[in-house]
């Protein structure tokens, strides 16, 4: 039976990514009962619990992300605040751009970004991999979306970007940073968007920027400025977010360091198999939540309509009985499985072209399979430095960022 917590907010902040797989642990059952900030809540975890999860029927996004988190990482009136048929056509904007857009054309510019900015690596002294990496992808991202920047800015707006996840889910100076960054830049994309439609900047035609510009919401109407650079920093900000995945690859390279030379052979199916483990393996979003539609149950746990519903994800992505030995970093353990909708979750479950699972998931697999080869390929060296990754941190990386020497 699920145990109950009078509130589990502080076990939340001191835990982290082990909060809700201690508590299922404790439980002894894949539902858990309890409070968080005075709220009630109910966890839930494994693919069934996520196919419900995600059933609109059961729960919603609407109402359910606390301010802080729209405040830094989602932003108000996002398409992450939808359900219905609000959240249908919002979501068709980001699916024929993430999903079906041109991704080969996004990895291709960061292909050449990253080259690019390889080459100043060499003999420089140490590169902050985590760093370098944003700053790629930001260059990357920017000239896919039409959005213009010039090289002076770059380093500015990838910090921004970054800060933008990485403010999320503390109360501290991060949190405020966060804060400060997108106000900044929904000001300039909100500014951009107007002058677009008054016809006062050119932006290529099938870029991010004009479609956003010219989208009209299941009611008709345009999305206001603000509402437009909210979503134009829905595509930015996850994009530069893959920067984590380049880090942590940074780390598996170091590691293990057996699968360098099979990665580096550049076979596209080991490469895929490769950032799927990157993603199953190391901790980026812990837990996914909405509020429950009306009276559910869930495995005999009576969930009150109006309750938060947690999905635990980080704890799915290392359950035994979908991953053997998870605690072992094994590529090949992709190489010929189907992965279903509900299996692995590192970024929400369900089908991204409908549902609430992240729409540009594809663009992370593209990018994190290209960006891995070309790391492993990079003849570099890492100095002694702290490479931990603490878990109780939300979004958490390798402390040092992983510092390398290109050589």
């Amino acid at each position: 039976m699920a145990r109950s917590h009078l509130d589990d907010t502080f076990t939340l902040v001191t835990q982290g990514y082990a909060w809700l797989p201690n508590r299922f642990r404790e439980a002894g059952a894949d539902v858990y009962r309890t409070r968080l900030a005075g709220r009630r809540a109910v966890a839930l975890r494994g693919p069934d619990a996520a196919r419900f999860f995600y059933d609109e029927r059961h729960v919603r996004r609407h109402g359910a992300l606390p301010e802080p988190v729209l405040s830094t990482l989602f932003g108000h009136r996002a398409v992450h605040t939808l359900d219905g048929d609000a959240h249908r056509v919002r979501k068709a904007l980001f699916t024929g751009l993430l999903v079906n857009g041109d991704v080969d054309g996004l990895v291709a510019r960061a292909e050449t970004a990253w080259d690019l900015a390889a080459k100043g690596w060499a003999g420089q002294g140490p590169v902050v991999l985590f760093d370098a990496a944003a700053e790629v992808l930001t260059r990357a991202v920017c000239d896919w979306t039409g959005v213009p920047v010039d090289d002076d800015e770059l380093p500015y707006l990838a910090t921004d970007l970054v800060t933008l996840v990485d403010g999320f889910a503390t109360a501290g100076p991060r949190h405020f940073r966060a804060r400060r960054a997108r106000t900044r830049r929904e000001n300039q994309l909100a500014d951009l968007v107007s002058r677009v439609r008054r016809g006062e900047a050119e932006v290529p035609a099938g870029s991010a920027v004009a479609a956003v510009a010219r989208h009209r919401d299941a009611d008709g109407t345009e999305l206001d400025p603000c509402v437009a650079a909210v979503e134009l920093l829905n595509i930015l900000r996850p994009t530069v977010a893959v920067a984590w995945f380049v880090a942590f690859t940074g780390h598996a390279l170091h590691r293990w360091p057996s699968h360098r030379d099979r990665l580096a052979d550049g076979d596209r199916a080991f490469a895929e198999a490769y950032a799927h483990e990157v993603r199953r393996f190391y901790p980026f979003a812990p837990f996914v939540g909405g509020r429950a539609v009306t009276d559910l149950s869930w495995d005999g746990v009576r969930i009150p309509a109006g309750a938060m519903v947690l999905l635990d994800l980080y704890g799915q992505n290392h359950d035994p009985r979908l991953w053997p030995d998870p605690y072992r970093f094994a590529p090949e353990r992709f190489l010929g499985r189907e992965i279903g909708e509900f299996d692995l979750v590192p970024q929400g479950g369900g089908d991204p072209r409908t549902g609430h699972r992240c729409p540009g998931e594809r663009i992370t697999v593209a990018l994190l399979r290209s960006l891995a080869v070309r790391l492993a390929r990079l003849d570099h060296r890492l100095p002694a430095q702290d490479l931990t990754i603490p878990l109780h941190r939300i979004p958490t990386r390798p402390a040092s960022g992983v510092v390398v020497e290109v050589r």
